[in-house]
């Protein structure tokens, strides 16, 4: 990958940017199944990365040859502990996004009222007012949770 004292080369340079663009460009789409696939394609592009910045050398085990062509261990570590990690963000999106298809039908993420509400004062050009609280919970429609909409071809008491 590398020669002896050189910077990376530019096919994994070039691979870097295409990972982390696309996992970024996926990232801001609605659709939970996109946004999982980003978060893949951002982490690979990450370990990618750190994985680049280290230096080439020998194995990092005292003994093996000389101190100054050993390898940097540390983002190897690194690397490990990042996949780790990226596994079990994937493991719960994709949890995340099967309920949602369960639940609705599909994986699109939705606009809260809040949104809605945003995006109609931006419309108008105007300024939101301060959420001031003090309402119950029955009285501010903000924190009142419908219930999820069934999936097409289901009964409500469970009978197919």
């Amino acid at each position: 990958m590398r020669d002896s004292g050189a910077g990376p080369t530019l096919v994994l340079v070039v691979a870097v940017g295409v990972l982390t663009a696309t996992g970024v460009t996926l990232l801001l789409e609605r659709s939970l199944t996109r946004i999982l696939l980003g978060v893949i394609l951002l982490g690979n592009g990450v370990n990618l990365l750190i994985l680049v910045g280290g230096r080439a050398g020998g194995a990092p085990v005292v003994g093996t040859g000389p101190d100054a062509g050993m390898s940097d261990a540390l983002p190897q570590a690194m690397v490990l502990t990042a996949i780790v990690i990226t596994f079990g963000l994937t493991a719960f999106l994709a949890a995340v996004a099967y309920r949602s298809w369960y639940l609705s039908g599909n994986d699109e993420v939705q606009d809260d009222v809040e949104d809605q509400q945003i995006v109609a004062l931006a419309a108008r050009n105007e300024v939101a007012n301060a959420d001031l609280g003090g309402e119950g919970p029955g009285d501010d429609p903000e924190q009142v949770s419908p219930e999820p909409a069934q999936r097409p071809g289901r009964r409500s008491d469970g009978a197919r």
